[in-house]
């Protein structure tokens, strides 16, 4: 039997993270539905869609937004403050990531309110995500337009992977896409290296290195890191 595939993290200049279940432990959406009372509804599209059993990532989060309209913004403080956690591994592979001067982009169908703080606790270069509406401090089950779109589905998270690897002057080959649900698939399709962390059946089957169990820094089993 052949040994497994390995990699060199010095070839690759660019990483780019999905945010839900990836770099942090929950579904920040599912989490605000429970302030709702409509968490197990939310949930189930939630899941579905990251299975892919929803092919219209659009259509899934709109139809979940509008079950949290009238939900109080400070909700999403909550939220942040006492059930938004780190996944294990992920300080370290981050850390070894920028050591080896990659540039670090987190990508998420998720939104800013939580997107920002965790770049900024993470030091990661470059964020896109969601922007939740909210007035007269509740949401509206709205998102504010944005000058590339109004929703981060897998068609934007793979544009805003090539477009920013452009812009840096590298070929997608230098790219590396870390990912668990059905619309991390078109990135993690088009980077040179693609990583699932405790991903749905269908990413894991294609994810060039797949962590079932343990931290994000199990990758690096697989993916030699400069010493």
């Amino acid at each position: 039997m052949s040994e497994p595939k390995t990699w060199r993290l010095a070839d690759f200049r660019l990483v780019a993270f999905d945010m839900d279940s990836t770099l942090i432990n929950i579904e920040c959406i599912d989490e605000v539905a429970d302030a709702a009372g409509r968490k197990a509804e939310v949930a189930a599209i939630t899941e579905a869609a990251m299975r892919g059993e929803i092919t219209d990532y659009k259509d899934s989060l709109r139809r979940r937004l509008a079950l949290l309209r009238g939900v109080p913004a400070s909700a999403l403080e909550e939220v942040y403050a006492r059930r938004l956690k780190l996944n294990p591994g992920v300080t370290e592979f981050v850390g070894a990531c920028r050591a080896a001067g990659l540039k670090t982009l987190l990508v998420s169908g998720g939104f800013t309110y939580f997107s920002s703080r965790v770049q900024a606790r993470l030091g990661l270069d470059f964020a896109r995500a969601n922007v939740l509406d909210v007035a007269d401090g509740r949401l509206t089950g709205s998102l504010v337009p944005q000058p590339w779109g109004d929703i981060v589905d897998g068609a934007e998270k793979r544009r805003t992977l090539l477009e920013l690897a452009d812009l840096m002057g590298i070929t997608p080959a230098q790219t590396i896409a870390v990912g668990d649900g059905a619309n991390d698939l078109p990135m993690m399709r088009a980077a040179g290296l693609s990583i699932g962390f405790h991903a749905k059946p269908a990413v894991q089957a294609e994810a060039d290195i797949a962590i079932a169990e343990g931290g994000l820094d199990r990758a690096f089993a697989r993916l030699l890191v400069p010493v």
